[in-house]
């Protein structure tokens, strides 16, 4: 048990740095298919991972929004769920509850990664790269081990230790951090409208108002749509791209011309 908790968190780690990454191994049905291979269950680690992923197919991070951390919640899931019997059932009853607890700790560090912004800024003024390098030396050490040693002492102690955790945590603490997760939602969006807002993109925002308030269309047509006029907006910027570059060819040449008519 002990080589597979180890094998399991340091996967965990490397799917946390991939998460500050290109994000290419976050998605629960690849990060629990390898944990199910470390553990031993291929099969079942397919299933419940891919139960998983059905159920937290949208969670995703936008703007300031930290959504439950589908990462660890994947991983811990499958390992318990082969390790215990339970399968499904044991999957999803405790990835759920360890994605909210890590989501938690991810807004405790991110918060606390806002004080390396004027390190790094000032390294960066005073041309200084050996401290901006220690920056990242700080923090990409920290990235690694916030999923590695929850998903060690998930696996390492069992279940049993996940639910002696979350009933110490105060019910107040969990309140707040409810009531602060529906807000943070709204800054989120907030950030959204401003770059969307800018310059043409506000007929896009308004299109998608419509399609979802008064037309009440699901999310798959809204996206084909959506890249309909992505793609006809592309094709008129494009087409006026060229027409001026055609234009400014056309003054060229007339230029040319009346400069060899003078040189006559």
């Amino acid at each position: 048990m002990l080589t597979q908790a180890i094998l399991v968190a340091f996967w965990a780690g490397i799917c946390s740095m991939d998460d500050v990454g290109p994000q290419m191994l976050r998605r629960p049905l690849l990060t629990g298919t390898i944990a199910g291979i470390i553990m031993g269950d291929l099969v079942q680690g397919l299933i419940i991972s891919a139960t998983l992923e059905l159920m937290w197919m949208g969670i995703g991070n936008i703007g300031a929004y930290s959504a439950p951390d589908i990462v660890a919640g994947a991983i811990i899931g499958v390992s318990l769920g082969i390790t215990t019997g339970g399968g499904i059932a044991t999957g999803i009853a405790l990835g759920v509850p360890v994605s909210l607890l890590c989501q938690q700790l991810l807004i405790i560090w991110r918060s606390f990664a806002c004080f390396l912004n004027p390190w790094a800024t000032r390294a960066v003024e005073n041309g200084n790269y050996k401290a901006l390098s220690k920056v990242h030396f700080f923090s990409t050490p920290v990235w690694f081990l916030i999923r590695a040693v929850p998903c060690f002492i998930a696996i390492y102690f069992g279940s049993d230790l996940i639910k002696t955790i979350l009933d110490a945590i105060p019910q107040s603490i969990i309140t707040g951090m409810g009531v602060a997760s529906k807000l943070i939602p709204a800054v989120g969006i907030c950030i959204l409208l401003l770059m969307l807002l800018k310059g043409r993109m506000w007929f896009f925002f308004l299109l998608g108002f419509m399609l979802t308030t008064y037309l009440k269309l699901p999310i798959i047509p809204i996206t084909f749509i959506a890249l309909a006029f992505a793609v006809l907006y592309d094709m008129a910027s494009m087409s006026s791209k060229n027409n001026n570059a055609y234009k400014q060819d056309d003054k060229s040449a007339l230029n040319n011309n009346i400069e060899e008519d003078y040189d006559l």
